[in-house]
């Protein structure tokens, strides 16, 4: 049974000698990618072996086949083509094929340039729906569909049947053929990227064959499908069968960034450039994220290193425009990420930046032109849906704007920046309940600028629930002094409005603190919160004099009470002494009696009965 190292070995060979030198690549980086060892396939596996069928023809058409291949790698691409007229082998025959849809797409390049340089003083030449195609397309569907119904094709030639059906809008048959690539030859790579970017959401699920490719194929397409937790964890576990493998390290740092765990991504790359400094692919990525954290230094060290390696590949302007971006020099930054779009028309990064330039720029029809290039390259990019919101929210046309809003939310539904975007546009259109719900989505799903927590604030304080907004504001001061940040107006209108609901609820001391710490902020409601104190200290003066009456009240009450009490019993206390002398012979209770009986039609108080009782024992005394 075949290994994967002997599989990839033989996959180098072929994909090299197809002109296929993306996927050679590929190819070649796992094989050096793969951890010690030989590893077989586990048993039941469907793996074709690599190297294709072999070959029935003359010695001749091998070596016209070795001419074509010289001319294919000058980029002769119509020599190529016609140097193989004849060809029978499948080699043969996929080269020619090859060649022909590579002349069309450089044919439309042309072309594409042409028009754009027909415009080329204004602004946005390179910007709008180019009209040229490729004029090979249907003469390569008619021949592949031929061969393939008569003598069949080779997993090359599918791959390339399944291309040239992509290019021509058939996405269905597209992915069919694509599938039977995979199944043909899975070390393919072109053929499973291009097989994930025609695989939607609300697509069936794909029969895969059973092959160790598919692992990466799932880790690639959760990746494009921005299920970043999901890639992380695939990318992790592959990373321990391919500890070496550049491509696993690189695509791993690439979830982490789609995660915006930032640090963690950074990490990667700079441990990816340390094995490979001269490495570009993914660059661009990197230098976003050196933009994000604004380390200018490190972001000029990048360009300076990538221009050096190789100034003229797309992601190398893209670091050059970034940098040119942080500085503040949009101008300079459009020019290089027009640079990186004239070197490859389909560079989705270039376009998607370009428009955040525009945008900064304040064009905003250049933007909404390169956000559409963008969309139309790679519907799943999530940015360039994001960025055409911004720009109708820009232009007050918010109805556009949650259009496109709602396209990035679908794409990023755990990203708390889209339901904030959508939340504002509600706001806008006075629809405070749906906003409302936006608002707590973003909460759900870790809002880290705290925009969701302000603004339910004042939604629910619009509402007239103060409780619910003072809630709200409590949680995002806390939020905002965990990240060190002790000033701002939106904490000082937090502040302010919990003073005040604070003193209408009665809990003055907590709104005395709060507004002590108000006056310390300083800003314009500086006035309004010394006239805030003054009120709580008048209610505290007037609640403290209250008080004192009321004690004052209590004690003199007591004291009256403690008097009677004591009068009450002295009295029974004399009058037991007064009985006993009068009538000693009586029984206790009748002596009592007897005793009191004089005093007992007197209605008196307490006080007066022991002063007249006291007078009347001096008497008999």
């Amino acid at each position: 049974m075949t290994t994967h190292r002997a599989q990839l070995r033989a996959a180098v060979r072929d994909l090299s000698d197809r002109g296929l030198k993306c996927s050679a690549k590929w190819a070649a980086e796992q094989l050096v990618g793969l951890a010690g060892g030989p590893l077989d396939d586990e048993a039941g596996t469907s793996d074709a072996p690599m190297s294709p069928a072999e070959e029935i023809g003359s010695r001749e058409e091998d070596d016209q086949l070795l001419l074509a291949k010289a001319y294919f790698d000058l980029n002769e691409f119509k020599r190529a083509a016609h140097a193989l007229r004849v060809a029978r082998g499948a080699s043969g025959r996929f080269l020619r094929w090859y060649s022909l849809f590579l002349a069309g797409q450089k044919r439309q390049a042309e072309e594409e340039a042409e028009e754009r340089s027909g415009g080329a003083g204004a602004p946005g030449s390179l910007l709008g729906k180019p009209r040229a195609s490729n004029q090979h397309l249907p003469l390569l569907n008619a021949e592949l569909t031929a061969a393939r119904e008569s003598e069949g094709l080779d997993g090359f030639g599918h791959y390339l049947h399944g291309i040239v059906l992509r290019e021509l809008a058939q996405p269905a048959l597209a992915r069919e053929a694509l599938l039977r690539a995979v199944s043909a030859y899975p070390c393919l790579w072109s053929a499973w990227t291009a097989l994930s970017s025609l695989s939607g959401a609300d697509e069936a699920p794909l029969e895969l064959p059973d092959t160790w490719v598919a692992s990466f194929f799932l880790a690639h397409q959760a990746t494009e499908a921005h299920d970043s937790a999901r890639a992380v964890s695939l990318y992790e576990s592959l990373l321990v069968q391919w500890p070496r493998s550049l491509h696993v390290q690189s695509q791993l740092a690439l979830a982490r960034y789609n995660l915006r765990d930032f640090e963690e991504a950074q990490q990667r790359f700079e441990e990816l450039l340390a094995e490979d400094p001269y490495r570009l692919d993914g660059v661009d990525t990197y230098s976003n994220i050196l933009y994000v954290r604004e380390e200018k230094r490190k972001l000029s060290a990048l360009a300076h290193s990538c221009v050096s390696t190789d100034k003229y590949r797309p992601e190398a302007c893209c670091v050059v425009g970034n940098y040119y971006s942080l500085k503040g020099a949009h101008e300079k930054a459009v020019l290089y990420f027009r640079r990186a779009l004239k070197l490859d028309a389909n560079f989705l990064s270039a376009w998607t930046l370009m428009g955040h330039e525009y945008v900064e720029l304040k064009n905003t029809a250049a933007a909404v032109d390169a956000y559409r290039r963008a969309v139309e390259i790679d519907a799943k990019d999530y940015r360039a849906w994001y960025g055409l919101g911004q720009t109708y929210e820009i232009l007050a046309m918010p109805f556009y704007a949650l259009f496109y809003y709602r396209k990035a939310t679908a794409l990023r539904p755990y990203d708390s920046r889209m339901w904030c975007a959508m939340a504002g546009c509600y706001k806008q259109l006075h629809r405070r309940d749906e906003a409302i719900q936006c608002y707590h989505r973003a909460e759900k799903n870790d809002d880290r600028e705290g925009i969701a927590f302000t603004e339910l604030a004042r939604l629910y304080r619009e509402n007239g629930e103060d409780a619910q907004a003072a809630g709200y504001y409590e949680r995002m001061v806390a939020q905002r002094e965990a990240h060190g940040e002790a000033v701002g107006k939106e904490l000082s209108e937090a502040l302010f409005f919990l003073c005040t609901h604070k003193k209408s609820t009665g809990d003055l001391d907590a709104a005395q603190t709060i507004g002590q710490r108000l006056l310390d902020l300083g800003g314009p409601e500086k006035d309004q919160v010394k006239a805030l104190l003054r009120d709580i200290q008048a209610k505290e003066r007037r609640a403290a004099a209250a008080g004192r009456r009321y004690e004052g009240r209590r004690s003199a009450g007591e004291r009256r009470e403690e008097a009677e009490e004591g009068g009450r019993r002295t009295l029974r206390s004399a009058l037991t002494c007064r009985a006993r002398m009068l009538y000693p012979a009586v029984p206790a209770p009748l002596a009592l009696f007897a005793a009191w009986s004089p005093l007992v039609p007197v209605p008196v108080t307490g006080t007066r009965l022991f002063l007249e009782l006291r007078s009347s024992s001096f008497q008999y005394t």
